[in-house]
């Protein structure tokens, strides 16, 4: 009697569990990342060729647009009332690192300004944005 050997079928990977796989990467990569808003006032930062890294802590955007307007959190306030703002933050959260982004054509005065108030409100370290310009 002569059996029929059956005929192996070689393996296949299929393409449901690697469809699963990419869309579970795709929402941990979706919940782990942290996106920065914008505030929606439009300034152009100045060039620098160096780059600084810092640590993750209490940082606080402030922007200065080129009229010398003061926004936090896309809104716009006086110096006195970022002062009081920047003080209850540094009184919740201990240290707090300010940083400015202020427009290449904003008064120079009116920066200095922003970071003495800053100061005095108890901010440890103030960081000045500006975009990396590539050699």
């Amino acid at each position: 009697m002569k059996f029929s050997k059956a005929e192996e079928e070689e393996p296949r990977l299929g393409i449901a569990p690697l469809v699963d796989i990419v869309f579970l990467l795709l929402i941990f990569f979706m919940l782990t990342s942290h996106f920065e808003i914008a505030s929606g006032v439009r300034i152009r930062l100045p060039k620098v060729a160096q780059k600084v890294y810092n640590t993750e802590e209490m940082k606080v955007t402030v922007l200065i647009d080129r009229t010398g307007k003061i926004y936090y959190k896309g809104k716009k306030l006086t110096l006195s009332e970022l002062k009081k703002k920047i003080v209850t933050l540094v009184e919740r959260n201990g240290i707090v690192h300010l940083i400015l982004q202020a427009d290449q054509d904003a008064r120079h005065g009116r920066v200095v300004d922003v970071m003495d108030a800053a100061k005095s409100a108890g901010v440890r370290s103030i960081i000045i944005a500006a975009r990396w310009k590539s050699q």
